[in-house]
Order: C-alpha cells, then sequence, then structure tokens
C-alpha cells in the first residue's frame, strides 16, 4: 500500500485530490491544511509520499521540505502547486524535493507521477530539467607553488556567492533563501572557511579570481 500525505489549505483542491486518489485500491491518503500539520503528522506515522502545496499560510512548502530533510524523514516530496515553480526550481530540489505535479494534471498524470516517486524516479517537464545544476563545483585552488587545496563549493553556496556580490544584506539573504539570518551567518562562515577568507571584500574578491561568480542567476 502505498500512503501518501497531502497537505493543501484550499479544502476544494483537498477533496478533488482524494476523489482521485482513492480510486487506486493500493493508494491511501491523508489529508492536512497547513505546514505545521504536515510535521506534526510525521510524528505519528510514516508515509510513502508527501503531496505538498507550495503556497500555504504560515509554513510555506519550501520551509516543510526542508524541515523534512533536515530531519531525514524517509518520504518522497513532490510539489503540488499551480504556480510557476520555475523561479524556485534548484531551491526546492537543494531541499529534498524529488518531483512536481501541476493541479492542472489530469488524474493519469498524478497517478503516474506518484508511482514514479515510489520507484525513485522523477518526471520532471524539460524546461526544469534544463535548469539542473552540477550538485557540487570543485576548483584548484592554489596556495604556494607546491600545494594545491581542492575547495568544494555547493549550488546553495555559489548562489550566496553571487547575491552578496551583487551587494545584498544578510536580512535580503535571509528572505531570497528562505532562512533565518542565522542560517545565513552559518553558510557565509562555511564559505569563508572554504575560501580561506575573512571577510565579504576577500569572499567576492576570491570568488572571483576562482571563476566562481557569473553573470547568471543562480537562484
Amino acid at each position: 500500500m502505498i500512503s501518501i500525505l497531502l497537505a493543501d489549505d484550499h479544502p476544494s483542491v483537498r477533496e478533488g485530490t482524494i476523489h482521485m486518489l482513492e480510486r487506486e485500491s493500493d493508494m491511501s491518503i491523508t489529508a492536512v491544511s497547513s505546514g505545521t500539520e504536515v510535521l506534526e503528522m510525521f510524528k505519528q506515522a510514516t508515509f510513502d509520499v508527501l503531496l505538498l502545496d507550495l503556497i500555504m499560510p504560515g509554513m510555506n512548502g519550501l520551509e516543510v521540505a526542508r524541515s523534512i530533510s533536515e530531519q531525514n524523514l524517509d518520504v518522497k516530496i513532490l510539489i503540488y502547486t499551480g504556480y510557476d515553480i520555475e523561479p524556485h526550481f534548484n531551491l526546492l530540489i537543494e531541499n529534498g524535493v524529488s518531483g512536481f505535479i501541476s493541479k492542472l494534471s489530469t488524474r493519469e498524470q498524478m497517478i503516474q507521477s506518484l508511482r514514479c516517486a515510489v520507484n525513485g524516479e522523477a518526471l520532471i517537464p524539460i524546461r526544469l530539467l534544463k535548469q539542473l545544476r552540477r550538485t557540487d563545483i570543485q576548483v584548484l585552488h592554489a596556495k604556494g607553488e607546491k600545494s594545491l587545496d581542492r575547495i568544494s563549493i555547493s549550488p546553495k553556496e555559489q548562489s550566496i556567492l553571487n547575491e552578496i556580490a551583487s551587494g545584498k544584506s544578510n536580512k535580503e539573504l535571509a528572505e531570497i533563501f528562505f532562512m533565518s539570518q542565522r542560517t545565513i551567518e552559518y553558510h557565509l562562515t562555511r564559505i569563508f572557511e572554504k575560501l580561506n577568507v575573512s571577510s565579504r571584500g576577500e569572499a567576492i574578491a576570491e570568488a572571483q579570481r576562482l571563476g566562481l561568480i557569473s553573470g547568471l542567476d543562480l537562484r
């Protein structure tokens, strides 16, 4: 039996989705209306798939996905939305999302996406697939003539580098990446350590020297 947890704050969407899925004999569905309820449900039960609305009052879908990912909960997270997720695609993937289902999908498309997720596969539109970044960017950082230190910069850290290069404050970074300012400070500390620098200005200069900062929007 495939157990599904649906989170959506619109009653009509919940009811319609439940009606579509309950016709499958091997699927069971539980529905809640908020991100907070999602986290409470995971304290009480386990689910194979979380069908998660992106825009909800209180905790949004990204915040819920991040929390579940940080807890290492064994569940496939599918964003279920009628909005364009392209601007947030990489950020969602980095925070544990396994795939996406449009609220305009047919019943057959939804069932197929859910079964793919359970099997460790994902159905992603080609226009979004092209956005996928390498999960790790490595450069060789010369320290003297005889030693080379390998620096591993994650996509999220590279995104932060691009934003601080454009002059964003910690508060602005927190809003862009849906994080607390303390978490942003932690990421900046990690970036400074990797680049062997002690300030934003030095980090920008070193990132430019290593070719880590481009004119692309990496969010």
